[in-house]
């Protein structure tokens, strides 16, 4: 009998599967096309949005996603799920984000813009090396809109407690995810096996911050980098090496995937 998968791979970027300079390594690459070849899927786990890691995903020749903290999935290509946030809390959000002074931005499957262009949000891009997307604060009200990246280094409190319906991740200093509640990376996993008929395919989790913990809950394995959250590390079935010394690689070892 024909199986086309044997095993399904979810790999967090930032932090896990690219370097300190947010790139694709040649040998991870190379894993990568092992794994395909041994029909174990790779997929990227992320809470960037798809336009942000189009030349990622093609050096590291993966072509499914769990983008926006799993606002939304493709497969191969395909769009299998998709969840937006409403215009009328995109209005919420601004109005208070106007107050404080925050920039805001907008996330969906092809664009990024932002409210205005702060020294919070030149710093939080350059964090993963990618440009300043361009200001457009009415983007909301004409196009969807899967998820929100405040720029702001406190508040969090004031934001949750207005907000009570969001999900905020806070992975760095100087932004913050926003994403309907319920939503999770471990969400898109879900849709992944309603989607493809996954039941009974191991799954494995590849990640290293506080966004990842739904991720590792929704799936079999689940491998901490020797970087990651000491939250996620209790989660984890295996602790790894850092994203800089091989951890990746080093990981599919020891589960006999490479």
């Amino acid at each position: 009998m024909n199986i086309p998968y044997k095993a399904f791979a979810f790999f967090d970027l930032d932090g896990t599967l690219l370097n300190e300079h947010s790139q694709i390594t040649p040998e991870i690459s190379q894993a990568i096309a092992q794994l395909k070849e041994r029909k174990v899927i790779p997929v990227i786990a992320s809470g960037r949005t798809n336009s942000e890691v189009t030349e990622i995903m093609k050096q590291a020749g993966i072509y499914s996603m769990i983008s926006m903290n799993g606002q939304h999935v493709v497969f191969e290509g395909k769009e299998i799920y998709t969840n937006l946030l409403s215009p009328e809390i995109c209005q919420r959000m601004l109005t208070m984000a106007q107050k404080r002074g925050d920039a805001l931005g907008f996330y969906n499957s092809e664009k990024i813009r932002l409210t205005q262009q702060t020294t919070l949000a030149k710093q939080a891009f350059n964090l993963i090396h990618s440009d300043v997307p361009a200001v457009d604060p009415a983007f909301y009200q004409n196009n969807p809109v899967n998820m929100l990246l405040l720029l702001s280094t406190d508040g969090d409190e004031e934001y949750h407690k207005e907000f009570p319906e969001l999900t905020f991740f806070r992975n760095g200093p100087y932004s913050i995810d926003i994403i309907a509640k319920g939503s999770s990376k471990g969400q898109g996993v879900k849709e992944f096996v309603k989607a493809l008929d996954l039941q009974g395919i191991p799954t494995y989790a590849f990640g290293d911050g506080l966004n990842d913990i739904d991720l590792f809950k929704a799936c079999d394995y689940r491998i901490a980098m020797g970087n990651a959250r000491d939250e996620l590390k209790k989660l984890a079935t295996f602790i790894s090496l850092k994203n800089t010394e091989n951890g990746i690689i080093y990981a599919l070892k020891h589960y006999n995937l490479l």
